[in-house]
């Protein structure tokens, strides 16, 4: 199944799972993979938001504004359906929605591009970009998840799971993988009752 990830620069990117998403995203993110998910979550987005995630979209003519709000994410959702498929063979090594962006791409010469995002910037160029901690966007999973995590005594993993709605690996990567990247120092610790908690220190 299909994971797509949406960060905070309007960048679509798609993984074959989870845990490979939360593994190789460099920003907090939020995520979806049906369509249903998709309208629930860019629902309550303001119409610029969506031209701007259009007009990352490779391959695409640029538009001003969109006719409703209907017709954006639909027509978003339809263009998204082929970052997924793969551009080169599994063992060049990274995840099959970014490979698909590379096929996608208008220039023949960035389908050989091991990943390229929505945005047309180098791959290292965007692994290098949270120098640091990069601020979520409000009412985000990402913004809900770092509240959690600077309460006084963090929260535990299986909070997280409840209140994030993912499996408890999505959560070790996320924190392993996301919140490293975008400049969170997460620390992991067990409580008095032996629970796995996560917290982000105090500032």
């Amino acid at each position: 199944m299909t994971i797509y990830t949406i960060n905070e620069h309007n960048e679509i990117v798609a993984f074959a799972s989870a845990e490979q998403a939360a593994a190789d995203s460099t920003t907090p993110f939020d995520t979806f993979h049906s369509e249903p998910e998709w309208i629930a979550l860019a629902s309550t987005w303001p119409g610029v938001r969506l031209v701007a995630i259009w007009n990352t979209l490779p391959g695409v003519t640029p538009v001003k504004k969109f006719t409703n709000q209907k017709t954006a994410m639909r027509r978003i959702w339809a263009r998204i359906q082929s970052l997924g498929q793969p551009a080169q063979p599994p063992a060049e090594g990274r995840a099959q929605g970014r490979a698909g962006l590379a096929q996608e791409a208008p220039a023949p010469a960035k389908a050989n591009k091991k990943a390229t995002s929505a945005k047309s910037a180098p791959e290292r160029q965007r692994a290098a970009r949270p120098a640091h901690c990069t601020a979520p966007r409000p009412g985000s999973k990402a913004a809900q998840l770092i509240a959690l995590l600077r309460r006084k005594n963090g929260a535990t993993l299986s909070e997280i799971v409840g209140r994030m709605n993912w499996q408890q690996h999505t959560v070790r990567g996320f924190m392993a993988g996301a919140m490293k990247k975008a400049g969170y120092a997460v620390e992991s610790f067990k409580s008095e009752k032996g629970d796995r908690c996560y917290r982000l220190p105090a500032q």
